[in-house]
């Protein structure tokens, strides 16, 4: 399938993709209790914190955890706190006041006065009964000082475009990588930045699939094995690897303010930081992306 060029920033350009290279911790671990690698999970965290603040990544993400593992990254988060913090807001189903009473207890856990952002985890939220209250009550939220943005997480379905007009949100993070360059072919991220939105690129890895040889990948993914293959002939072809050219790709996008990854230890934190610190690989990006829609929807691998 042949796509048409995506727009590149190479190298020369002024921005330091270390300034737009922010931090996922919903993979920190923090809801096992397991020692990993003979190491507490907070522990781990500490570590991958002050990483993170020593290369100055400006943005963590917090996502998914529960209340204990919250509050366990409350207390290893790095004083004076020097991230942007993004929170996400529980369903919306329990009524606005349950949603501001367990943000302001998200926050009285992570140890922060405010959020850089408050997030709807999901855009069907925004469009369920309870959905206008929900933004109301966020749009409050913001107006009180409590975040400086609000925002929403999309999938390449959810039409971001026409979700973004509607609510005319400060943020939206969506899904964007060397493989699934959907939001970028069609013009969806470009036309986003258009109208003042500031976009966050996630799921840069598409959950490692660049990573997996063709062999070891998912039986649902079979049909996508060729072109991962591919994918990882013409950048070893490049002189580069695939964790290079997965934060290459995504910190060169001119539509994305930031780009999220999701680590595991310190030691995955320091090679993404080599990786992006090195000039963006000269290679065909058109000729990696998938157009199988099994492999770029993240539901129909949770149900595989």
């Amino acid at each position: 399938m042949a796509f048409p060029r995506v727009r590149i920033q190479r190298p020369g350009y002024m921005i330091s993709p270390l300034s737009k290279l922010g931090l996922g911790s919903g993979q920190f671990g923090l809801d096992q209790n397991a020692l990993v690698r003979g190491r507490s999970p907070k522990s781990e965290a500490r570590e991958i914190l002050e990483i993170a603040s020593r290369a100055e990544l400006e943005v963590l993400d917090v996502d998914g955890h529960s209340a204990a593992a919250e509050l366990a990254l409350g207390e290893v988060m790095p004083r004076p706190n020097p991230f942007r913090i993004s929170i996400s807001t529980v369903r919306p189903d329990r009524g606005a006041d349950h949603v501001e009473a367990e943000v302001h207890a998200a926050l009285r856990r992570l140890g922060v006065d405010r959020a850089d952002a408050i997030l709807v985890p999901c855009a069907a939220d925004l469009f369920g009964p309870h959905g206008m209250a929900l933004w109301d009550r966020l749009k409050s939220l913001k107006d009180r000082g409590f975040t400086r943005k609000i925002g929403v997480s999309v999938f390449a379905s959810d039409d971001p475009l026409g979700v973004a007009r509607r609510f005319r949100p400060d943020v939206v993070q969506a899904p964007a990588s060397l493989l699934d360059q959907r939001l970028l072919i069609d013009g969806t991220l470009a036309a986003l930045t258009g109208i003042g939105v500031e976009v966050h690129l996630r799921s840069i890895f598409l959950n490692g699939l660049l990573f997996l040889p063709p062999d070891r990948a998912p039986r649902h993914l079979k049909a996508a094995a060729s072109r991962i293959s591919r994918a990882r002939r013409l950048i070893a072809e490049g002189r580069s690897d695939p964790l290079q050219a997965a934060l290459g790709f995504a910190l060169s996008r001119l539509e994305a303010a930031k780009v999220l990854v999701g680590v595991t230890s310190p030691a995955e934190l320091s090679a993404v930081i080599a990786a992006a610190s090195t000039p963006v690989p000269d290679l065909d990006w058109d000729e990696m992306a998938l157009d199988d829609p099994v492999a770029l929807d993240p539901r129909a691998w949770a149900a595989a």
